[in-house]
């Protein structure tokens, strides 16, 4: 039997970092529009849902072709609110479905493949969740430090005899590309790292997420050099 994929965009209202950042244009798109693209681009997402506390957010969801079923409540949509548990929140407020697939509003490059491809690595079976990463531009055990209650540095993850970075473990900065996973396994933990976990590995450029107005400005960089490549 074929899987029920539905994908999910958590976009709440009140955000302080960037106000408005989840509907804010970029490259004359709101930001969710491009998760909603990505996920009906993958050609395995049957239906693409918005969770969010904002009518404003609701109305552009729709208008970019979400559904919004339900609002979030407001006690899930404030700043210390953790996302797992508006997570738990979307799954219990629908109907039975087999596969989640969170896309987060703030990584407007990725493209349908790499959904794709994420779902792909769910349904092989031998996880119960997986993240995307891309790989890090500073590892821990050569290029970050820590202070100590003197204010002296050390290195935040040494690596005792190892002393280039060519023969240490490889290191990946985890992305917000896409997260995928099971509603029971939501309902049943309360962690990405509680279960089995797969990655799957991004491009730098398709992994930018917006959190300050240089990230976005970054993004609307490369979006729109994106674009003008497509342009005859």
């Amino acid at each position: 039997m074929t899987p029920k994929i539905w994908g999910f965009i958590f976009a709440r209202g009140g955000s302080k970092g960037l106000p408005g950042k989840n509907i804010r244009p970029l490259d004359g798109v709101p930001l969710l529009g491009y998760a909603v693209r990505a996920a009906h681009d993958s050609g395995c997402v049957e239906r693409v849902i918005v969770s969010t506390d904002d009518p404003a957010i609701a109305e552009a969801a729709r208008a970019c072709g979400a559904e919004v079923p339900f609002l979030r409540p407001a006690e899930l949509a404030r700043d210390d609110s953790p996302e797992w548990l508006a997570w738990r929140h979307a799954v219990d407020a629908l109907d039975y479905f087999d596969v989640f697939v969170s896309l987060p509003a703030t990584a407007p490059l990725r493209i349908g493949a790499d959904v794709k491809a994420c779902v792909e690595t769910y349904l092989r079976g031998d996880c119960d969740m997986v993240v995307t990463v891309r790989a890090a531009e500073r590892h821990p055990s050569f290029n970050m430090v820590r202070l100590d209650e003197d204010g002296y540095a050390s290195l935040l993850m040494p690596l005792g005899d190892v002393a280039r970075r060519q023969d240490a473990p490889a290191a990946f900065d985890m992305t917000t590309v896409a997260y995928v996973t099971s509603p029971r396994f939501i309902r049943e933990h309360s962690g990405l790292f509680q279960g089995r976990v797969r990655v799957v590995e991004v491009p730098a450029e398709r992994a930018v997420d917006i959190d300050t107005e240089l990230d976005f400005a970054f993004a609307e960089f490369l979006m729109r050099r994106r674009n003008q490549g497509k342009k005859p």
